[in-house]
């Protein structure tokens, strides 16, 4: 072949090589202009319409008395049928007026509701009932788009639902409640650890657990409370665990705090001493003492609360990061270590507050190696600070649990009614 005719043959192969990348070259063009025409808008404008979307506001009110992991798990409900959760803390005299008086004062249970992570704003002092003229103030002023509440009845003394109003305007969404635990048996739980009784008092002591309890207690024998009476109906899993979990780990130069304890009663002098923990680092790791271990320590009525009702209580806590349920009892050099804690804190205020005297200091690790911290707590609460306020109104807590049956007789007496009709 002439090298005429390769000089062609290269032409002709370059000039074909050029047809191609160019009509790749417009096929591309072609695919941008289709995505950034009626496509590429919609995909844009719908992201942006996903960004500027107004956020579902649901609102959930209650009184929150000795709350506890039922109630945290009410909310973490509650708060997943919206993008912000508005919780409303009823006042004290409307609990009093309509159940009798609360365990726990307004101030301690905003404390408590404040801190669960779940919870994006708090109304104190909301009224017991959603009445129409609250509804519309929920409405109007804080944007609320749907009332929540649980599947148990709420009603009021004159056996009416207490959320009618909002089930009349479509605006009410329902939450499973959860099982095994309530107010009323945690009460029933605390009257049963009190040991120093006479006859006389044991006889009312184990009317009351059957009041509070629904007989589900120990049973008592000649006037004295047999020992290890906790009742707790909780069963525990590990879908429910990884539900109040945050997921997150430290960085790998996050300065670690470990706080230890029982968090029996989870009150709000735990979420205080917790949150000054907090504050000293990063990353807040709690460590949740066995129930052999409170037993132990407080004797054999303790703890009210089972290990992972404790945990589930802690978890829930907006200042907690990570638990390690069932903590040892002493902070070991090989704990402090493996979790790489920078600081170990104690509060002030504590059911043991003598634990450098003892011959065994569950401290003496963290104590020689200069990262045990002393905490000022901001809160005289104890979890016998609850038992005592319990203990010294049992009658008035006697009377708040009948006036409930009372109500709730009334309310379902008036759903036979209706359905009869």
């Amino acid at each position: 072949m002439g090298s005429s005719s390769v000089i062609e043959s290269l032409s002709e192969k370059h000039a074909v090589v050029k047809w191609v990348v160019g009509v790749m070259i417009v096929g591309v063009s072609v695919l941008g202009i289709y995505a950034s025409g009626p496509f590429g808008l919609w995909q844009r404008n719908g992201s942006s319409r996903r960004r500027n979307k107004k956020p579902i506001r649901v609102y959930m009110d209650g009184c929150f008395d000795m709350m506890h992991y039922g109630h945290c798990n009410a909310l973490r409900q509650a708060r997943a049928l919206g993008d912000q959760l508005i919780v409303g803390v009823v006042s004290d005299d409307e609990i009093i007026a309509n159940k009798g008086p609360p365990v726990t004062p307004l101030h301690e249970r905003l404390i408590m509701v404040n801190a669960v992570k779940w919870v994006d704003e708090v109304i104190p002092e909301a009224p017991y009932a959603i009445t129409e003229e609250f509804m519309k103030k929920l409405f109007d002023e804080y944007n609320i788009d749907y009332i929540i509440h649980g599947d148990d009845p709420c009603v009021l003394p004159d056996g009416t639902d207490a959320y009618a109003h909002a089930k009349k305007a479509g605006r009410y969404k329902q939450i499973k409640r959860t099982e095994g635990v309530s107010s009323t048996d945690i009460v029933g739980r605390m009257l049963l650890c009190v040991r120093e009784r006479t006859i006389a008092d044991a006889h009312n002591h184990s009317s009351l657990q059957r009041q509070f309890s629904n007989g589900r207690g120990q049973k008592f024998d000649d006037g004295v409370v047999a020992s290890g009476t906790r009742v707790s109906h909780f069963l525990p899993t590990s879908r429910r665990i990884v539900q109040f979990s945050n997921g997150r780990s430290p960085g790998p130069d996050a300065r670690i705090v470990y706080i230890d304890g029982a968090f029996d009663l989870f009150h709000a002098g735990h979420v205080e001493i917790l949150r000054l923990a907090r504050a000293r680092g990063d990353f807040l790791l709690v460590g949740i003492h066995t129930d052999q271990t409170v037993s132990a320590t407080r004797g054999l009525h303790r703890p009210i609360m089972s290990l992972h009702e404790r945990s589930l209580s802690v978890l829930a806590c907006r200042y907690v990061d990570e638990v390690i349920i069932g903590a040892p009892w002493e902070v070991s050099k090989d704990m402090i270590t493996t979790f790489n804690i920078s600081v170990v804190a104690h509060g002030t205020c504590a059911e043991n507050t003598d634990f450098q005297k003892e011959q065994s200091n569950p401290y003496a690790v963290p104590i020689s190696l200069g990262i045990f911290q002393v905490l000022d707590s901001p809160l005289d609460i104890t979890t016998t600070t609850i038992i005592r306020r319990i203990v010294s109104n049992h009658e008035a807590y006697q009377k708040r649990n009948e006036k409930k049956g009372e109500s709730e007789k009334k309310y379902y007496e008036s759903k036979t009614h209706v359905s009869g009709d």
